[in-house]
């Protein structure tokens, strides 16, 4: 879960780096009661990143199957990659 924490907290560097690397999570800090930054690891954002990616392509995908594009069958592409990348 989450933790919210008060924007004075950020004065003990080392122990909200500890929380962000063990929980994997992003920490919210509050200023003046109200959001106002985020803090993570490297390896949250990335991750974060990698996610938002993710759902990117799959909302063209739908987009490009809602338009009518047609699709292509997964064996055919499969062995395509292959020929490409695959060294004998």
């Amino acid at each position: 879960m989450p933790q919210i924490r008060p924007i004075t907290d950020l004065r003990n560097t080392n122990e909200i780096s500890e929380i962000c690397h063990k929980q994997s999570e992003p920490i919210f800090i509050t200023k003046n009661g109200y959001g106002d930054l985020v803090v993570m690891s490297i390896e949250t954002y990335e991750r974060q990143l990698a996610l938002t990616d993710v759902y990117k392509k799959l909302a063209e995908a739908e987009t490009q199957i809602a338009q009518g594009v047609p699709l292509l069958e997964g064996e055919e592409v499969f062995n395509k990659l292959r020929k490409k990348y695959v060294t004998k």
